[in-house]
């Protein structure tokens, strides 16, 4: 059976619940969802178990907040023996607008601290990462808000598109692979 670590970047507690630093904790859920798995609080993170067409799937969201997120990662990707190449992170991204989404199987932390956390933790950049547009429509100086914020009604239909292409994402990854899923996935543009 092959073995996937889904991941998906977020904050606990219910102040950040579906905002856009969310999203991945949002994509991870719907992916689990799906699949009719439930997560359970486990060690670092809230863990959900899901087979699918022969494959088995550790989903992670984790509970050590986003900037300590490789500790969860590292733990479920030892304690699951998983190679790096069969991990997907979901993740936020200021740098792509709403309408894209990203996959690839490496690259740097682009000023995220979750990605930062999980490349100091595991020493490499060398995972694949699957990078969420929400845009960067915001004043100067009112990042955070903007990133902590909730979506604006007119950005959720896109939002949801979003979220079921993601879903998607992580299925074709475990069947087809990366350079396959990134062909179909990154000249996406979602209105």
């Amino acid at each position: 059976m092959n073995q996937f670590l889904i991941v998906g970047l977020g904050n606990i507690g219910a102040e950040y619940h579906h905002t856009r630093h969310n999203i991945g904790f949002d994509v991870v859920s719907a992916f689990v969802l799906k699949h009719g798995g439930l997560f359970q609080t486990g060690r670092l993170a809230e863990v959900a178990e899901v087979k699918w067409k022969g494959r088995q799937f550790t989903c992670i969201k984790p509970t050590t907040y986003m900037n300590l997120s490789g500790k969860a990662f590292k733990y479920w990707l030892d304690k699951e023996k998983i190679t790096l190449d069969a991990t997907l992170t979901i993740v936020d991204d200021l740098a792509l607008p709403l309408s894209r989404l990203r996959l690839r199987g490496s690259g740097s932390d682009a000023g995220h601290n979750g990605l930062r956390d999980i490349q100091l933790t595991l020493g490499t950049d060398q995972y694949p990462k699957l990078r969420f547009g929400i845009g960067n429509d915001f004043p100067r100086g009112r990042q955070v808000d903007f990133v902590l914020g909730r979506w604006d009604p007119v950005e959720i239909p896109i939002v949801e598109q979003k979220i079921a292409k993601c879903v998607e994402a992580i299925e074709l990854f475990a069947t087809v692979g990366l350079e396959k899923t990134m062909n179909l996935l990154n000249n996406l543009a979602f209105k």
